[in-house]
């Protein structure tokens, strides 16, 4: 099983930067795309950024030029680079990827963190 754990959330400033990290644990699986979503209070979940094996990546229009998804393929890690915070960007933010369960003979799987809280407030 795979599990998922977000780091890095807190609260910042309009125009500071934080760096959300998820973290990877289990074994015997191979990660295929990593994404991080967001909820605000009252609103759908959305997707902010994803990035596929080969390191294509796609943003959400909100956040486009401000964040950064990268990752680090070896330690199956991933990361969310946000600058220039908004209040708007205020939300509970959650790690999700997805892959293949090679214990479970390369059945599909996908996995979400519990999530880290990010507030952009002066």
């Amino acid at each position: 099983q795979v599990h998922l754990v977000e780091s890095g959330g807190g609260l910042v400033q309009p125009g500071g930067s934080l760096r959300l990290s998820c973290a990877t644990s289990g074994s015997g699986f191979s990660i295929a795309a990593m994404a991080w979503y967001r909820q605000a209070p009252g609103k759908e979940r959305e997707l902010v950024a994803r990035i596929t094996p080969g390191g294509t990546t796609n943003y959400a229009d909100a956040v486009k030029g401000r964040f950064t998804i990268s990752r680090d393929g070896p330690k199956n890690t991933g990361y969310l680079q946000m600058n220039s915070l908004k209040p708007d960007d205020t939300a509970d933010y959650y790690c999700y990827a997805d892959g293949l369960d090679w214990v479970n003979r390369g059945r599909p799987f996908t996995s979400w963190g519990q999530g880290t809280q990010v507030t952009v407030s002066s």
